[in-house]
């Protein structure tokens, strides 16, 4: 994870709170993604083009499934409020939420962690938050399916069944593979692996 400095932005004496640290943060870096996550400041830098072209392409094959109809919706960035801390919530990459997720406010631009189905990550320069620091904060939240499109390992995680401190199921698929989604996301969804891959890469001139 790279962090981005900031001064302290209250006198000694007047009380602060890590809400009001983080939104200093984005207010002086623009494009900074903060989260709190166990009480934790994470501060991730804005996406590369291949981050962000990873996210479109990944989107496709979740709205061609109608998960962007009907009951449920395929999002980027929203808050999803965490029973971590008192001010806890993360920003997942991608989501399938419920439809019905702007009843479910809860505070800070997130929302009640009931209405996600899926998160999904594509990592950055702070892979290790994504495997292992989100592993548990999801699954505290009792968010039924975590996706990690690990791009330092080149490898595609899929993690169901979330118990405490983690998930009770965990696969990773490598290129050559292709994994199928659980259908409780609301539809069958499935991933070309390299593809997914593929797309988090830099491109060449090959």
């Amino acid at each position: 994870m790279s962090a981005a400095s900031v001064e302290q932005p209250f006198d000694d004496d007047r009380p602060f709170s890590l809400t009001a640290i983080a939104d200093e943060i984005m207010e002086r870096h623009p494009g900074y993604r903060v989260e709190i996550i166990g009480g934790h400041l994470l501060v991730t830098p804005s996406p590369d083009a291949p981050h962000a072209r990873a996210l479109t392409k990944l989107m496709r094959p979740f709205i061609a499934a109608g998960l962007d109809d009907g009951e449920t919706e395929v999002l980027q960035n929203v808050g999803l409020w965490l029973p971590t801390g008192a001010e806890d919530y993360a920003i997942p990459d991608l989501v399938i939420v419920d439809a019905d997720i702007d009843d479910h406010f809860v505070q800070n631009n997130a929302y009640d962690p009931a209405c996600f189905r899926l998160v999904l990550e594509v990592t950055s320069s702070n892979w290790k938050d994504d495997l292992k620091t989100k592993v548990a904060a999801y699954a505290e939240a009792k968010v039924p399916v975590y996706v990690v499109v690990d791009r330092k390992h080149q490898r595609v995680h899929v993690l169901t069944e979330p118990i405490v401190g983690g998930y009770d199921n965990h696969q990773f698929y490598s290129p050559g593979q292709s994994v199928t989604l659980p259908d409780s996301i609301g539809a069958e969804v499935t991933l070309n692996v390299a593809e997914t891959l593929k797309a988090g890469q830099p491109k060449t001139n090959d």
